[in-house]
Parts: C-alpha cells; sequence; structure tokens
C-alpha cells in the first residue's frame, strides 16, 4: 500500500513541478514579447491562469498526503501520545471528511455545469479546468482513507 502511495506522490509531485514550470515559462514569454512586440497570445495568459489552478488543487492534495497542513497538524503534535491527541486528530479527520466531502460533491458539479462554456482564447470547454477539484478531492479522500487506517492501528495498539 505504501507503494501505491509513495508512486502517486511521485506522480503529483512532478505534474505540479511539470505544470509550474510550463506557467513560468508563459508568463516569462508573454512579458517579454508584451516588452519587444507590443503583443500578447491570448491563449498564454488564460493557459497560464489555468494552470496555476491545476497547481493550487493538486499541490493541495500533495501536501494533504503529506500531512504538511500547518493548522492541521499542530494541535495534534502538542498533545501527540496522549487520549486528547487522539480525540482531536479523529475530530480533524472527521472535518476534513466533511470537506472533502463538499469539494467532491459541488466540484462535480461545476464540472458538469461548465460543460457548455468555452474558454475564448484556448477553444477548450471549462469543464476540463474545472475537472481538477473533483480529482483533486478525490485524492485528497484517498489521503484522508489512509490516515484514517493510521490512527485505527494507533489506537488498536494503545489498547493491546
Amino acid at each position: 500500500m505504501d507503494k501505491l502511495f509513495d508512486k502517486l506522490r511521485f506522480v503529483l509531485y512532478w505534474i505540479s513541478v511539470s505544470s509550474m514550470t510550463l506557467m513560468l515559462g508563459l508568463i516569462f514569454f508573454q512579458v517579454v514579447s508584451r516588452y519587444f512586440f507590443g503583443h500578447t497570445f491570448e491563449w498564454s495568459e488564460e493557459l497560464a491562469r489555468f494552470l496555476f489552478v491545476w497547481v493550487v488543487f493538486l499541490g493541495s492534495a500533495l501536501i494533504m498526503g503529506e500531512s504538511g497542513h500547518l493548522a492541521v497538524q499542530i494541535l495534534p503534535n502538542k498533545f501527540k501520545g496522549t487520549g486528547m491527541g487522539v480525540v482531536i486528530e479523529i475530530l480533524i479527520n472527521l472535518c476534513s471528511y466533511a470537506f472533502t466531502l463538499l469539494l467532491l460533491i459541488q466540484g462535480a458539479k461545476m464540472t458538469s455545469v461548465m460543460t457548455f462554456q468555452i474558454a475564448p482564447g484556448l477553444g477548450i470547454s471549462m469543464s476540463v479546468v474545472y475537472s481538477i477539484i473533483p480529482i483533486s478531492a478525490s485524492l485528497m479522500m484517498l489521503y484522508l482513507f489512509k490516515d484514517t487506517v493510521r490512527i485505527v492501528k494507533e489506537i488498536s495498539a494503545r489498547k493491546n
């Protein structure tokens, strides 16, 4: 199971890094073309904006997989190894499930609603852009499940 999550992390990391690199390259290209030629391509600004959205959502899933959210970890780390720490971790986990489920449902609705709208610069359906919301929420849910398994194992180890 850990090998699967390691591979998923590797793929998410490189997709995020590649998207960020492409986005920065597009923005640089856009600034240079505006400064030297007085013209920018509409599609480059739009693609950079869409890549930014994808990087943010994929990065959020990646950070959740690494338990990297400071706000989520500060209290459990303070009370680690105590009964209060376990209760806090369970509450955080339940709240994370609620938020992620809401993100998944509403993201799927938004993706399906936006099928009619076409991005003017790229000519693609906006549902392609918004599809990252349910994709990212699904990845977050997967990482939450992994975290739930870890919490259950810790609780059962404490009982024994």
